[in-house]
């Protein structure tokens, strides 16, 4: 006491007159040292535990309390206030929740003592569950809870945005084909039952007097007779604005460049992997990212080709397409560098003991120019479709060799055996595979009933081309595969598996599919 006298607990001790009495006293630095050390015991105790496997070793805490005495304060720990529990956040970190008091004394046992009053001590409690409850922080719960808003916020904002565009995507891909698909004026064909396509007239104009000044006044006075010549002559208005914005001599220079220069992409092989995945006699089915179909308008709400391309490769596909058109399908070439990048990620994430196998990439998109080929080389593509329907036969020859000097494999898309029957006339080696179309080239609009397909592998003109061009060369279906029917042999409920049959049976290795993905039946 500050008077001198001394208190003893009454009967702790028995003090004779003449015995000598020593006094410690608290000193900071080593109450400081004390306390680490008690921690680092602890610490130590519980690897030991946990290595041998020994009762206590998976213990783990989730609260503490800590009981002090009232001398143990901030005038002891040289001026610094929390000393201890700081000590308890430093030595558990996990531990979300420490409290406890201050008291005159602690209740507690010393070595092997009895439990006797300590007046100068700290007491530290732990507590954890002894079901391996998760531990609850109020704290991260809160910051989960506004983390889990901002991020619906977020996507929110990222939905409106993405219906904006597919609004005006489709709108957009609606004036180019909905006002075309009509049945009461048909398109000029020609003897062999193929469309006749002009190309658009660049210097229509008439004449308009004003003053004494006759003006020549441009305007578009022609009217495409079918969806697929104004496809075209939309596709060609598209080029004329690429090529202001960068000539053909600047991206023919860009592409050299990038075929010699090893850290950009280099065209993979396209075919490889489904002729590998048909070996055992499996139908291939080649995923394709498209944004719009333009009969039937959007084909998801949130397009996102990065997140289809690793949906795709997720479930084993072993070559992907993704529709880079802009004019009626509502893509972008920006859409091959993103699905290239995402291919590459998810083949790296998913990457086996054999190694990391990365899906190559098709663009599909109408190619009437070089200049074409040269962007889409840029942008990463491995393999291009050529349209042979909007192709007279000089174009289609001078199309298939530059995509094939700039290492694209060329895949041929026929809607006819007139079609088929020009790829044919190509040298060996010169198409890497045929795409025979359920697509009805007039209007757009496929053949529901799947009989234009069928009709065209049972043909002459395809046996012709087999007999040219080597059975090898894998013959592909497009159009309405895994959403056309036919009746079940057992129960004669419409199956989209028993027409996937039929085309296997008759010579298709495999089919690309866009719509038949976002309608497909699971009990197929």
């Amino acid at each position: 006491m500050k008077d001198g006298s001394i208190t003893l607990p009454l009967g702790s001790v028995d003090i004779e007159p003449g015995t000598r009495i020593r006094f410690f006293v608290r000193e900071g630095g080593f109450a400081k040292k004390e306390v680490e050390a008690i921690w680092m015991g602890y610490k130590k105790k519980s690897l030991e535990e946990s290595f041998n496997g020994t009762p206590g070793g998976s213990f783990s805490p989730t609260a503490c309390f800590l009981m002090s005495t009232l001398d143990r304060g901030t005038k002891l720990f040289g001026g610094k206030s929390g000393y201890e529990s700081s000590a308890i956040s430093e030595f558990l970190p996990t531990v979300p929740s420490i409290s406890g008091f201050f008291s005159n004394g602690i209740l507690g046992q010393l070595d092997d003592d009895e439990v006797v009053f300590h007046p100068s001590a700290a007491c530290y409690c732990l507590f954890g569950s002894k079901t391996k409850r998760p531990i609850y922080s109020p704290v991260k719960a809160a910051e989960a809870l506004a983390n889990e808003a901002r991020q619906q916020e977020e996507d929110d904002e990222v939905e409106r945005a993405l219906g904006a565009e597919d609004e005006k995507r489709t709108y957009r891909s609606s004036q180019g084909s909905a006002s075309l698909i009509t049945d009461e004026v048909l398109a000029p064909r020609s003897e062999d039952g193929e469309l006749i396509l002009k190309r658009r007239e660049i210097h229509s104009s008439r004449a308009l007097t004003v003053s004494a000044v006759q003006w020549s006044v441009a305007e578009k006075t022609a009217t495409p007779n079918s969806v697929m010549e104004g496809f075209m002559w939309d596709k060609e208005t598209e080029v004329d604005r690429f090529r202001e914005r960068v000539p053909l001599s600047n991206l023919l220079s860009q592409c050299k460049l990038s075929m010699t220069d090893p850290s950009k992409p280099q065209p993979r092989d396209w075919v490889g992997p489904i002729k590998q995945a048909a070996s055992d006699g499996t139908f291939v089915i080649i995923p394709e990212c498209k944004r719009i179909e333009p009969v039937y308008g959007s084909l998801r709400k949130r397009y996102d080709v990065a997140k289809l391309v690793k949906q795709f490769i997720a479930g084993g596909a072993p070559s992907i397409s993704v529709n880079c058109d802009a004019v009626l399908f509502g893509g972008s070439i920006d859409d091959i560098e993103t699905a290239r990048g995402a291919a590459s990620s998810a083949a790296i994430e998913s990457a086996s003991h054999d190694g990391v196998v990365l899906p190559p990439i098709l663009a599909s998109d109408l190619l009437l120019y070089p200049y074409q080929l040269y962007k889409l080389r840029l942008a990463g593509a491995d393999a291009v479709t050529l349209m042979v329907g909007a192709l007279a036969g000089k174009d289609l020859l001078y199309l298939s060799k530059i995509a094939g000097g700039i290492g694209f494999q060329t895949l041929a898309v026929v809607t006819s055996e007139v079609q088929i029957r020009s790829v044919t006339q190509l040298a060996p080696g010169g198409i890497t595979a045929l795409v025979i179309s359920n697509r009805e080239l007039e209007n757009f609009a496929f053949d529901e009933s799947g009989e234009q397909a069928l009709k065209l592998l049972k043909s002459d003109a395809l046996a012709e081309f087999r007999t040219k061009h080597g059975a090898e060369v894998p013959i592909l279906v497009d159009g309405r595969v895994g959403i056309i029917t036919r009746p079940n042999k057992e129960n004669g409920n419409p199956s989209t598996l028993e027409y996937i049959n039929e085309l296997k049976e008759n010579g298709a290795m495999g089919a690309i599919v866009s719509g038949g993905l976002v309608v497909a039946n699971e009990a197929d």
